[in-house]
């Protein structure tokens, strides 16, 4: 991934591009470093429910248009939305780069927000909220973050609230585009078949809306919360996270917490798989995560079992947690993890749109490119007694915060209203 060709143009808007002579196609995406961070619990769900209406139709382009134009040629065409950044992105064959471009284009700068669309896609989104709450595999993240995050905006649902999504109107949304979607904030990314040159072209004859300066994403101090919260639902099982918040990507030490999470519980023989699931039979998925940000991570520890088993399995986890702050770990698990991490790398960039996303975000939060020989000679430089010091400074019991979705309060947490 050293074929990085980066151009700034004169409205600040940043054209990457990485060109893969070996590959038939490309993945573009349209980033804009704009997410449920930037919003309040006012408009919250603002930038996912944008989103979706940026597909809704434009002057010169209906919905089924939009997704025609790009199927019509065997594209692709998608978009997601995070805590900090949305992505609009492509896929295609080599010959379709300027379709795919020309649409994409198209729909950030003259969506029109119709009010009939507006008000058909808010009851779509709230449906997709819906689905979220019947699914307490991905319910229990989402109220984990909102714990550990207390009251600062990264504790916000990305999908926002129910309230919220009924009262969004067009004006909302010109209102938001325009206070936060900068030109210096729009970065156009691209991997596989494409020219750098091609691309400064088609953003020249496309790109002609100026969204103007914005101010930088102003910076937050967390004030780590912690405590047990039980989430009532009637649900055969019952699911479990235990974890607190970890260094980010800005902090050279997540690297350290990558790999423990890994030994912890990433992949059939990591401990608390071996000792909650072999050993023990009471959990038929358990996995540790880290789930991160510029600044700041998610970790934890998740899994589903039945009722009589959350407490035991909790005890479990905080007893594996123990073991490797009181011993460290031998040359042969550590070795096994970095290959892990890796493997996991490498075999990511067989696929372009994964090339696409590692460098934007890349851009995105360090404004250069961090190659992959860079990150692997990072995996390869942690020592057994950073693994030991990372343990014993995050696998704090005291600190953790516990988030239950069942249909008994097994814990005796705080109940979630």
């Amino acid at each position: 991934m050293n074929n990085i060709k980066i151009t700034k143009l004169g409205s600040g808007v940043h054209i990457i591009s990485e060109e893969l002579p070996y590959v038939k196609s490309f993945s573009l995406g349209f980033w804009f470093n704009v997410g449920s961070r930037d919003e309040t619990k006012a408009n919250n769900g603002i930038s996912h429910f944008l989103e979706h209406m940026f597909f809704k139709g434009t002057k010169k382009r209906s919905a089924k248009k939009i997704s025609e134009e790009i199927e019509s040629v065997g594209g692709y065409l998608n978009a997601f939305t995070s805590k900090e950044h949305t992505c609009f992105y492509g896929r295609g064959l080599y010959n379709h780069l300027e379709k795919t471009f020309s649409v994409l284009s198209d729909m950030i700068q003259n969506s029109l927000f119709d009010e009939k669309e507006l008000m058909k896609e808010s009851r779509v989104v709230i449906d997709e909220m819906k689905d979220i709450e019947d699914s307490p595999e991905e319910l229990v993240f989402d109220k984990f973050e909102n714990v550990i995050y207390g009251n600062g905006k990264l504790g916000l649902p990305i999908i926002g609230t129910e309230k919220n999504l009924k009262k969004f109107r067009s004006a909302d949304l010109f209102k938001y585009i325009s206070s936060r979607y900068g030109n210096g904030k729009l970065f156009i990314v691209a991997s596989g078949a494409v020219k750098h040159d091609a691309l400064i072209k088609l953003a020249g004859k496309y790109l002609t809306k100026d969204f103007g300066r914005k101010p930088k994403r102003k910076e937050e101090k967390y004030e780590e919360s912690s405590g047990n919260v039980f989430v009532p639902k009637t649900i055969q099982q019952s699911h479990l996270i235990v974890g607190r918040t970890a260094p980010g990507y800005s902090d050279d030490t997540r690297i350290q917490a990558s790999l423990l999470s890994h030994i912890l519980g990433e992949g059939s023989s990591s401990r608390l798989f071996y000792r909650i699931r072999e050993k023990n039979g009471i959990a038929y998925q358990v996995n540790s995560f880290l789930n991160s940000f510029y600044d700041v991570s998610s970790f934890g520890v998740y899994l589903s079992t039945n009722e009589e088993s959350i407490k035991k399995a909790r005890d479990l986890i905080f007893q594996e947690f123990e073991k490797i702050k009181r011993k460290k770990i031998g040359a042969a698990e550590l070795k096994k993890a970095k290959e892990y991490l890796r493997g996991s790398l490498l075999m990511s960039l067989e696929s372009t749109t994964n090339r696409m996303n590692r460098i934007a975000q890349s851009f995105i939060y360090f404004n250069e490119f961090k190659t992959v020989e860079d990150s692997i000679a990072k995996i390869e430089a942690v020592k057994i007694d950073e693994i030991y010091e990372t343990a014993n400074q995050l696998l704090d019991e005291r600190k953790m915060t516990t988030v239950v979705i069942s249909d008994k309060n097994i814990l005796d947490g705080e109940v979630d209203d």
